[in-house]
């Protein structure tokens, strides 16, 4: 196993060698070339599809990178989530072969609760917002010596998103930007780290009611800020972690928000045009270019993470 440096910076090194270490068991996506006339957009665009990673979300990175690059007590291992990461922690952890403790809020949808204990964890649902599970699964852990596995404010969690960066780029060289969806912060400060010392332009997407690295942007460090909106069980935590925000604020070139109504158009287009299912969250990136938030220049090469597809927007019933 290549152990990633021990100095604990987010750098391409250390996001390399935990590329290799959690490889056997994490899935490579896609990354499907989409015609902009097929999708109503000026030009064509690249997306990531995180949507089918294990576990449903590019969560699973993460998880794994915790689980294998720490050392996991015998108490196992717990997570605060809103859904994905609980999925996903859930998930490592029945492949890992370790117990696991999942803490998520009401307001989880049912297809990740589903995923949570189809994967043999123990649930806990508890609060109403992400926010109220954190305290939850603190408490747990310190009182049987779990591992806590932190959905994005922890030094493996960002290694292992910064992995989406890497393979975006050896499966495209010449991608010029990248348009990622920010909850917590995770994703887009792994890719960003990825991407630091590069032309590539990171640039985050969030909703309106979900501004999480908006306002600490512009405050000048994490500030609550609302946790609503539509892909609120995703992307609403109650502020940006503190090790991502640095980052963000060094390498991310700008935040973008998008509206509700624009996620859930960007959800049935991504359906209509090439079948495929994410969740709000999920799709929030795509929803900035296809509602003209973003505006590609002329021949730049845009890639655009969709990073969940948990979802119930599609069943199977006999007709």
């Amino acid at each position: 196993m290549t152990a990633p440096p021990r100095d604990r910076a987010v750098s391409r090194e250390a996001i390399a060698a935990a590329h290799e270490t959690i490889a056997p068991w994490i899935r490579p996506t896609p990354l499907l070339s989409l015609r902009g006339a097929d999708a109503g957009l000026a030009s064509d665009a690249l997306l990531k599809l995180e949507s089918l990673q294990v576990s449903g979300s590019f969560k699973a990175r993460g998880a794994f990178a915790n689980l294998v690059l720490r050392a996991v007590p015998a108490a196992g291992v717990a997570a605060a989530s809103g859904g994905n990461h609980g999925a996903a922690v859930a998930y490592a952890a029945m492949r890992r072969g370790v117990r696991a403790k999942i803490f998520v809020p009401s307001v989880s949808s049912a297809t990740k609760i589903e995923r949570i204990r189809a994967y043999g964890a123990d649930l806990v649902v508890i609060g109403e917002r992400y926010a109220d599970t954190v305290d939850a699964c603190a408490d747990y852990c310190r009182d049987t010596g779990a591992l806590n596995v932190h959905a994005f404010d922890q030094f493996e969690t960002l290694l292992g998103t910064g992995t989406v960066g890497r393979e975006i780029e050896q499966q495209e060289p010449g991608v010029d930007t990248v348009l990622a969806a920010v909850g917590g912060g995770g994703l887009i400060a792994g890719i960003a780290s990825w991407f630091a010392a590069s032309r590539v332009r990171v640039i985050g997407v969030e909703p309106y009611d979900a501004p999480t690295l908006t306002r600490a942007l512009a405050a000048g460090g994490p500030v609550d800020a609302p946790a609503n909106g539509v892909a609120g069980d995703s992307l609403a935590p109650a502020r940006v972690g503190a090790l991502v925000y640095p980052i963000a604020q060094k390498h991310v070139e700008r935040v973008l928000l998008v509206a509700d109504d624009e996620i859930r158009a960007a959800q049935r287009m991504l359906w209509q045009a090439a079948n495929l299912v994410a969740e709000p969250g999920g799709a929030a990136a795509f929803a900035a270019l296809l509602s003209g938030r973003y505006r590609p220049s002329a021949d730049e090469r845009v890639c655009v993470v969709v990073s969940g597809g948990n979802s119930t927007a599609v069943t199977f019933t006999r007709p």
